[in-house]
This record gives C-alpha cells, sequence and structure tokens, in this order.
C-alpha cells in the first residue's frame, strides 16, 4: 500500500516527514514543478554523457551487468536545472535535519537512464562497512507504461510495493532498512537517484573513502 503525500504547489516538508516517520518511506506523487522536470529530463535525454553503471566505489568499483545495466552520470551542479534541484534537495535535507535530527551532511545524485530490457537487481544502499548513506530518493522525470517499476522490500524481503515511474513524482527510504530493485524496463526511464549522507569523518578528514 501506497504511503502517499499528495503536494500543491508549494511543498509541505511537515506533511511529508509525518508520512515518513509512519513507515520509512514515502512517495510524492507531485514533488517536482513541471518546468523543472521537463529541464532535467531534457537535459538526462540530449546533454548528459551517460555511461554504463558500475557498483562499489574506488577501488571496488566495477561493472556487473548480471546486477545492474542503466546508463548514469553524476550531477556537477553545471546547469541552471542541476542547479534548482540540489537547491530544493538542500531545502528537503534541512528539513529532515531541523525536524529529525539525522545530522544529514551533504547529498549526491546522479541521472539514470534505463532503456528496455535493463535492471538493477535486489539490493541495499549501503557499502560494505560503511553506512553513511541516510536517506535514498528517485525523482521519476518521465511517465511509463509497464517495467521499470521500482519494487520495494521490507527489512524480512517481504515485497512493500511496486512503484511505477510517473514524471514528476519522488520516492524516499531509509537507505539501509529497504531493500530495493528495479524491475526490466519496457519503455525507456529517465530518474535521478539521489542519497544524503551523514559526515564520517575519521582524524578530521571527511569521508576518507567516499
Amino acid at each position: 500500500m501506497h504511503s502517499v503525500v499528495l503536494l500543491n504547489d508549494q511543498l509541505n516538508f511537515d506533511a511529508i516527514i509525518a508520512a515518513f516517520y509512519q513507515h520509512g518511506w514515502v512517495w510524492l506523487p507531485n514533488f517536482l514543478q513541471p518546468q523543472l522536470n521537463a529541464d532535467l529530463l531534457h537535459e538526462a535525454q540530449f546533454d548528459a554523457e551517460l555511461t554504463p553503471a558500475g557498483i562499489g566505489r574506488k577501488n571496488d568499483h566495477q561493472l556487473n551487468k548480471q546486477i545492474r545495466r542503466d546508463a548514469t552520470q553524476w550531477f556537477n551542479g553545471r546547469s541552471a536545472a542541476q542547479q534548482a534541484y540540489l537547491q530544493l534537495m538542500a531545502q528537503l535535507q534541512q528539513a529532515f535535519n531541523r525536524r529529525c535530527f539525522l545530522g544529514l551532511f551533504d547529498f549526491e545524485c546522479h541521472f539514470a537512464r534505463y532503456r528496455q530490457g535493463d535492471y538493477y537487481q535486489k539490493h541495499i544502499d549501503a557499502f560494505s562497512g560503511r553506512s553513511n548513506r541516510v536517506l535514498t530518493t528517485v525523482s521519476y522525470l518521465n511517465s511509463v507504461t509497464a517495467g521499470g517499476e521500482l519494487a520495494l522490500y521490507n527489512e524480512h524481503n517481504v515485497l512493500i510495493d511496486k512503484l511505477l515511474p510517473t514524471a514528476g513524482s519522488l520516492v524516499l527510504f531509509e537507505s539501509e532498512r529497504f531493500p530495493h530493485e528495479v524491475l526490466p524496463a519496457i519503455d525507456t526511464r529517465y530518474s535521478i537517484a539521489g542519497w544524503f549522507r551523514k559526515n564520517t569523518s575519521i582524524n578530521g578528514i571527511v569521508d576518507p573513502a567516499s
């Protein structure tokens, strides 16, 4: 069953956080304003240099098409659309820190494209030995009629819901709590996958292995 918050022209952070507190995840069907959504979709389709996505970080990074087949490009903040999106997520970060005391330190995100047959097997958004990803976000930039659903599971690997991508919507959930997967795409779908992180400084070095 959907954990849904319907939003109007102005985001209601209190409603978002109240729904999140109930379930640890929330689906926001009207998160992005149409013009910003359109600008981001255009960039993802025509301007982004999308390359095959890997798994792991730094020395552990590798391509494995048995696990995931999407193509991505990390945000660098160079476009006006990226800057607007990052500002919006900074407001969301501030709201969660003020109301939930999560200690969110920064936000990272990338465009993602799934073509027909692309998928991402079930996983949790935390690297081995690391727990700096606190909240996961997925913003959907286009609507699809079939395929590419986000399947979200609980701590016992029981399916909670399958969310079909719809333009302008956002899914937010606790990164370490919910296994999830992207089911094989039929229609090409574009999204922005992002993570709010906490500071894992060691000896004064911020996020040493990020």
